[in-house]
């Protein structure tokens, strides 16, 4: 396994009091927990994967993911077996559109 940190400022969304998860961890997926916390303004992501030297694509889609939904004072936590970073990116905007609700 491999962990993975991330953490982006400025965003200006902010959603529910409490916990989500979406996804299943298994074969090729993931999950996903979106909890609310006092970032000042930021967004954490720690990623624990189990596909080794993927840094540079996760990178990628996390700042992509960043920068459509400028998410503040939100932890996200990411379990993966394997997911393609589309999946990746589908599997984060349905979390964050169950996290806004009518707001996204």
């Amino acid at each position: 396994m491999e962990t993975l940190n991330y953490r982006f400022d400025g965003g200006q969304r902010r959603g529910q009091q409490q916990a989500l998860l979406v996804g299943v961890v298994s074969s090729g997926n993931l999950e996903v927990l979106v909890e609310p916390a006092d970032l000042q303004g930021g967004c954490e992501i720690e990623v624990q994967t189990a596909a080794r030297g993927f840094g540079t694509i996760w990178q990628a889609v996390m700042s992509d993911f960043h920068a459509r939904w400028q998410l503040a004072d939100v932890r996200i936590s990411i379990n993966d077996m394997g997911a393609t970073p589309a999946v990746v990116s589908l599997r984060l905007d349905q979390a964050v559109e169950s996290l806004l609700g009518a707001h996204a």
